[in-house]
C-alpha cells in the first residue's frame, strides 16, 4: 500500500473502525486462558445529547482498557444504556410533546422505548466513532426483559432477608416530577430568601415571635420548640400559642435541637418543612399535618389559599399577616436549600407510602467495603465515606412514575397482605399479570402495585447484570468476571452509583463489586461551567470528531490528572492533531528507507545504544504511570520522548547512516523497533492513527492483526546502557549548541562547515560521542575546548 503524503483522519478513522469491527478485535473470549480484566461500564442515561464531559471521562477509563488488552489480559468491556426512570420519561415527554399523565399508561412506555431504541443508536454511533473499544455483542439496557428480571430477583431477595419494607413516612419528594426521591438524589443551592417574622398570641394574650422563611406552612405547626437552657423563654415551656391566620393553639415544648441564635431562637415546627422537622415528629409522635399535596399546590387544609402554588401561597400568606399586623419585619437571608438533581426543583417532604432497603445499621460495613477497593485516585475515598457518615435516611426505591422497572408485588383486596411474585414468574408486570397462588386468607382479587422501582435500585446492579448473576454465583462466567476488575465512573456519581453498587454487591454475594475504582473529573465548559442545555454552551463531541478528529478529542481528554477537572477549549484540539501528524511525518520519513523488517545487527551503533537506553526508561515509566492509572503522566512521558529526544535528535542523527551503506543495519533496525515501540505507547491514545500506521507500515511484518492486540512494549535489559545513556545525552547538549552557533551565523544546517570550536565543562566526555556529533551537524573538524558551559564559537 502506498503511503499517503498526508492524513485524512475522517476516512481513516472510519476505515479503521471497519476493520476492528469486521476482525472483532475487541471482542471478549470467555474460553481464553489469559487473565480477566473486566470492566463494569457506566451505562450512560438516555436523557438527550451527549456532550463533551461525556467523551472526557469515557475516554479516560478506555485508555485504562486498550493499556490492559495489550498488557495480555482478556479485556470484558461491556456497553450498557440506563433507559429507565424519569431522565428517559421527561426526554420522551420533552421530544414528542405529550404529558405521561395524560396518556394510558401503556402507550407511554410503548413510546419511550422507541424514544430509547432511537436515542441509543445515536450514543452508539458517537462512541463508535471515539474509537470506544467495548466489545459491541455485550450490550444490556436497565429496561430489557433479563435485566428487569435480575432487578425483581434482588428486590425478592432482598425483601427476604428483611432488608426490603414498606412504609407510611415522611418522604423526600418532587412536587415537578411528582414522584418520592432518595437522598443521594439531593443536592444543595443558593437560594435568596427572607426571615419573616410572625406574631403568635399566648393564651393570657401576650405575643411570640416566630422567624421562619416558610410562612406558606402554618397551617401545618403542630408544636413551636425553644431550646431548654434558654432564659429568654423557659417562661413559655408548658404553654400553648394560637397560629395566625388559621387560629388553632399547639404546644410550646422545650428541645435541645431549637437553635437559640437562630432567628428568635422560637422554631415553629411543621410538617414538614426540613430533616429537622421530620426529627421531632418521630420524637414527639405527633399527628401529622400535611398542608401541601403531591403536584406542589396547596391542599384543603391550608384553607383558602388551596389551589396556590407553594411561592403563591408564601406571597399571599405574607400580605394577610401584613393587613393583621401579625408581620413584625423581614430580613433578606441567602441560605442552602436541597433541589431534585434531576430538575433543579426545591424538595418538599410528604407523608407518603413508600418501598425502602434498610441499611442505614450498616454503615461501618459500607465503610470497611470502600477500603477494601483501591481508590484511582485515593482521596476520592474521603467523599464515598463522607457519603455514608452522614446518611439519615433508608434508601428510598419507589417511584410514583411510569416507565420503569415494576414492583413484583400485588395487594390483597380483602385483607391488604403484600403478595410477592415467583421467582419463575420474573420479569413480571403486576399491572398486566397476577400472582401464581391465592392469598393466605383465600382471596383471589389483588390490587397491583403501580410504582416503578428508582433506576438506581436497577443501575446498581450492573456488575450482577454483566456477570450474569441471574445464572447462578457459581457459574463459569460469573466467577470469571465478579467481583469486577475495574469502575471507572466521573466524580459526581460517588454517592449515586458507587455506594449503591457497593451496597448492592455485599447484601448478594457478601463482598464488595469492584476491585478498583477509577474517579475522573469533568470536561467542563471554557469558563469552567458545567455544561447544560439550559445555559447554551453544550460542545457535542460528533461536532469536533467531524471538525477535527476522533483522536484529537481524546488527546485532550489525556492532558489531564485523573479526578481533574478541565476546561474545554476548541483550540486545545489542535495539539491532538498536530501529534498525529507529526507521528504520521515520522512514519512516512521511516516507510522510506524500511523496506523489509532489519535484523538485529551484531554491534548497534552508540546512538542506536543511547536511544534505546532512553526508550527503556520511557517504557518502564509509561508502564508504571498506566498501573496507577496515571494516563496523564504516561502521555507525558511518551510525548515528550518522541518530540524532545526521537525527532529533534535522533532521526537527525541517523539520517547520514539511512543514506549510506556503513552502520545501515543498525540505524533501520532501531528506527523500526523505537517507531514501532512508541506507536504502541500512543495506541492507547489515539487508536485510529496508530492503528492505520501500523496497517501501512509493519502489519506485514508483524503478526498481530491490529497494534491494539498486540504485546505492550518492555523495558529489554540489554537496552539499559549507561554509559550510552551519558554519551548521548552529552551528544544532545553538543547539537543543540551547534545548531544556535549556526542560526547565529545565518548558515543552513545542511550547509557544511570546516571547522568549529566547541567549548565543554569536560572535553573528554566528548570524545565518544564526537564523529557522530560531526556527522549530524556537517562539521569536518570538531574542536573541544575546556569551558564553563557547552557553547560553540
Amino acid at each position: 500500500m502506498e503511503f499517503p503524503k498526508r492524513p485524512n483522519f475522517k476516512e481513516l478513522e472510519e476505515r479503521i473502525n471497519d476493520l476492528w469491527a469486521r476482525e472483532k478485535i475487541y471482542k471478549f473470549q470467555p474460553n481464553s486462558k489469559k487473565p480477566v480484566y473486566s470492566i463494569d461500564t457506566p451505562p450512560p442515561t438516555i436523557s438527550g445529547k451527549l456532550h463533551i464531559g461525556h467523551a472526557f471521562s469515557y475516554s479516560q477509563a478506555e485508555f485504562i482498557a486498550r493499556y490492559k488488552r495489550m498488557r495480555g489480559y482478556n479485556v470484558f468491556y461491556p456497553f450498557g444504556y440506563d433507559n429507565n426512570g424519569l431522565p428517559t420519561e421527561r426526554l420522551t415527554e420533552e421530544m414528542h410533546n405529550v404529558k405521561a399523565k395524560d396518556m394510558p399508561r401503556s402507550e407511554f412506555v410503548k413510546l419511550c422505548l422507541e424514544t430509547s431504541r432511537k436515542v441509543e443508536q445515536e450514543y452508539e454511533r458517537v462512541f463508535k466513532r471515539m474509537g470506544v473499544s467495548c466489545d459491541w455483542s455485550e450490550v444490556y439496557r436497565t429496561i430489557e426483559p433479563r435485566v428487569q428480571r435480575i432487578s425483581q430477583a434482588s428486590f425478592l431477595k432482598l425483601y427476604k432477608k428483611g432488608r426490603v419494607y414498606r412504609k407510611l413516612a415522611p418522604t423526600i419528594w418532587c412536587p415537578k416530577c411528582e414522584t418520592a426521591i432518595a437522598q443521594v438524589e439531593l443536592k444543595d443551592k443558593e437560594l435568596k430568601s427572607t426571615f419573616n417574622y410572625i406574631l403568635f398570641e399566648l393564651e393570657d394574650g401576650n405575643k411570640i415571635e416566630i422567624a421562619t422563611t416558610r410562612p406558606e406552612l402554618l397551617a401545618s405547626c403542630c408544636a413551636i420548640f425553644v431550646h431548654p437552657e434558654d432564659k429568654r423563654y423557659k417562661h413559655l415551656v408548658g404553654k400553648k400559642a394560637k397560629v395566625p391566620l388559621f387560629d388553632f393553639y399547639v404546644p410550646i415544648i422545650a428541645d435541645r435541637r431549637a437553635d437559640p441564635n437562630k432567628g428568635t431562637g422560637i422554631v415553629m415546627f411543621c410538617t414538614f418543612g426540613d430533616l429537622t422537622d421530620v426529627d421531632w415528629f418521630y420524637a414527639y409522635n405527633f399527628e401529622p399535618k400535611i398542608s401541601i399535596a403531591r403536584d406542589g399546590t396547596m391542599n384543603e387544609l391550608a384553607g383558602k389559599y388551596k389551589g396556590l402554588s407553594v411561592k403563591e401561597a408564601r406571597e399571599a400568606i405574607i400580605n394577610d399577616l401584613k393587613e393583621r399586623g401579625l408581620l413584625v419585619k423581614q430580613v433578606p437571608i441567602k441560605h442552602t436549600v436541597n433541589v431534585h438533581e434531576r430538575c433543579d426543583t426545591e424538595i418538599e417532604f410528604l407523608l407518603t407510602k413508600q418501598w425502602f432497603i434498610k441499611y442505614l445499621d450498616l454503615k461501618k460495613e459500607f465503610i470497611k467495603a470502600g477500603r477494601k477497593i483501591k481508590w484511582w485516585p485515593e482521596h476520592m475515598r474521603v467523599r464515598y465515606e463522607n457519603w455514608v457518615n452522614g446518611l439519615q435516611w433508608d434508601w428510598c426505591i419507589s417511584r410514583q412514575r411510569y416507565f420503569g422497572v415494576p414492583f413484583p408485588v400485588w395487594y390483597c383486596k380483602k385483607c391488604g397482605k403484600e403478595i410477592l411474585a415467583d421467582y419463575e414468574q420474573l420479569p413480571v408486570d403486576p399491572l398486566r399479570d397476577k400472582p401464581n397462588k391465592k392469598c393466605e386468607c383465600g382471596s383471589t382479587e389483588f390490587e397491583p402495585e403501580k410504582d416503578v422501582m428508582d433506576t438506581w435500585a436497577t443501575s446498581a446492579l450492573t456488575p450482577l447484570i454483566n456477570a450474569g448473576w441471574d445464572k447462578g454465583i457459581k457459574h463459569k462466567r460469573f466467577k470469571m468476571l465478579y467481583p469486577m476488575s475495574l469502575r471507572p465512573n466521573a466524580h459526581d456519581i460517588i454517592t449515586f452509583w458507587d455506594f449503591n453498587t457497593i451496597v448492592m454487591g455485599l447484601f448478594h454475594t457478601g463482598k464488595p463489586p469492584f476491585k478498583n475504582i477509577m474517579i475522573s473529573g469533568h470536561g467542563l465548559d471554557r469558563h469552567g461551567r458545567k455544561m447544560s442545555k439550559s445555559r447554551g454552551n453544550v460542545v457535542l463531541p460528533l461536532d469536533m470528531m467531524e471538525k477535527y478528529s476522533a483522536d484529537a478529542l481524546r488527546w485532550w481528554a489525556a492532558s489531564v490528572k485523573l479526578g481533574e477537572d478541565l476546561n474545554f477549549r476548541e483550540e486545545d484540539l489542535q495539539a491532538g492533531i498536530r501529534h498525529a501528524t507529526k507521528l504520521w511525518n515520522t512514519a512516512r520519513f521511516a516507510s522510506m528507507h524500511i523496506k523489509e523488517k532489519p535484523k538485529k545487527p551484531r554491534k548497534l551503533n552508540i546512538v542506536d545504544k543511547w536511544l534505546l537506553a532512553e526508550l527503556s526508561q520511557v517504557i518502564e515509566k509509561c508502564t508504571q504511570a498506566f498501573e496507577h492509572y496515571e494516563y496523564s503522566k504516561a502521555k507525558m512521558y511518551a510525548e515528550q520522548f518522541f518530540w524532545n529526544v526521537f525527532c529533534d535528535y535522533y532521526l537527525e542523527m541517523i539520517k547520514y547512516r539511512l543514506y549510506s551503506s556503513k552502520e545501515k543495519d543498525s540505524a533501520l533496525w532501531t528506527l523500526y523497533t523505537a517507531l514501532l515501540t512508541q506507536l504502541k505507547l500512543f495506541a492507547p491514545f489515539i487508536p485510529f492513527v496508530t492503528e492505520e500506521l501500523y496497517q501501512l507500515l509493519f502489519r506485514k511484518y508483524e503478526k498481530d492483526k491490529s497494534i491494539h492486540i498486540s504485546a505492550w512494549p518492555k523495558a529489554e535489559k540489554s537496552w539499559q546502557d549507561e554509559k550510552a545513556l551519558k554519551l548521548g545525552r552529552i551528544a544532545m547538549e553538543c547539537i543543540a549548541a551547534l545548531r544556535k552557533w549556526k542560526k547565529l551565523k545565518n548558515i543552513s544546517l545542511a550547509e557544511e562547515v570546516e571547522r568549529v570550536t566547541l567549548l565543554h565543562p569536560s572535553p573528554k566526555s566528548v570524545e565518544g560521542i564526537k564523529n557522530e556529533i560531526e556527522k549530524t551537524m556537517r562539521v569536518k573538524q570538531l574542536i573541544v575546548e575546556k569551558g564553563s558551559e557547552v557553547v560553540a564559537k
